[in-house]
């Protein structure tokens, strides 16, 4: 039991690791180079990535990190007299709550309505500047969350004897 919970920890702190760099990405200059263009550019060129985002390697990191943060969930309930349960717990409530829920909140209802409209309209300029703003903001979020999961998980290997 003792390797499957350090195997699926160091899985979930890579991936959170990963989709943190994904996000940080998006926070740090992919954002402020799509709001830099026309909206009509901007909007087409954001479509693009929401429809090629959606890839089973994507969906392999971002969805298989969930499953083991619900897995680790479990453990560090189970074992929560063990020192390194807390980091485990923290870790995966990160990850779940500030990455998952807030993407299915936050960013993918802004991403459906942003697909719905022609880049080329009033409503789309009006909907974009909208979405610069409020989706940026909402992906800091997650950044910050999956960047605190992976440090979580990193700190729970640290007494991986002790979870």
């Amino acid at each position: 039991m003792d390797r499957l919970i350090f195997a699926l920890t160091f899985a979930s702190a890579l991936g959170s690791g990963v989709i943190a760099g994904v996000f940080f990405a998006f926070s740090a200059f992919v954002m402020k180079a799509l709001a830099r263009l026309a909206p009509a550019q901007g909007i087409a060129a954001m479509q693009s990535i929401n429809v090629v985002v959606l890839n089973p390697f994507f969906f392999a990191v971002f969805f298989g990190t969930a499953a083991g943060c619900l897995g680790l969930v479990v453990c560090s309930l189970i074992r929560w007299q063990k020192l390194g349960a807390f980091y485990l717990l923290a870790a995966s409530l990160l990850y779940l709550v500030g990455t998952i829920l807030v993407t299915i909140i936050f960013n993918v209802p802004r991403n459906n309505a942003l697909a719905a409209v022609d880049p080329t309209s009033a409503e789309g300029a009006k909907l974009w500047a909208d979405y610069v703003n409020t989706w940026t903001a909402w992906n800091h979020v997650r950044t910050v969350a999956a960047f605190g999961a992976a440090a979580a998980f990193i700190a729970a290997l640290c007494f991986h004897r002790e979870v």
